[in-house]
């Protein structure tokens, strides 16, 4: 529990390409000095920007990935008092529905965790290097936050799970 308390705060990092829609993993998050968990999972919605979306692809350098998903899983455990945070990112082909991203925190108190959680989120949004990939039911796809479709990167299958 840092934020300027005392204590190491355990941290646990995956990029993968096996199912998040569990949340097995996260029953034994924190401590019994934790009031609160709290899990937040993103999923692949149907429609993005009025578009109708049929499904994504994520590709990503899975060390490169796994090492800034740590680093900002440590600067959240370094900005908020929490006793635990997991952060996990799907690769690969995921449906609609499918769970694309995880990030659970264990905190004393449930302000602590919805304030850790969002910064997370935000700060994977902006800094995690994980490419999506919309295809939409029209039979189009765009690759999102690529200015040109020459700078997308290139297909190619997902690395194995990082941890």
């Amino acid at each position: 529990m840092t934020a300027d308390g005392a204590g190491e705060v355990a941290v646990e990092t995956a990029i993968t390409t096996e199912s998040l829609d569990g949340t097995e993993v996260f029953r034994t998050l924190g401590s019994h000095a934790d009031g609160a968990v709290l899990i937040f999972q993103g999923r692949v919605r149907q429609t993005n920007e009025g578009r109708a979306v049929s499904s994504l692809g994520y590709e990503a350098y899975g060390e490169m990935a796994n090492s800034e998903l740590r680093a900002i899983c440590h600067e959240a455990a370094q900005k908020f008092e929490i006793g635990a945070i997991s952060s996990a990112h799907r690769v690969g082909e995921l449906a609609l529905g499918e769970v694309s991203i995880v990030v659970a925190v264990s905190a004393p108190h449930r302000d602590q965790c919805y304030d850790a959680s969002r910064w997370v989120i935000e700060e994977v949004k902006a800094r995690l290097p994980i490419w999506k990939h919309e295809h939409y039911v029209d039979g189009e796809s765009h690759w999102v936050g690529a200015p040109d479709s020459n700078l997308a990167p290139e297909r190619s299958s997902p690395e194995p799970e990082i941890r």
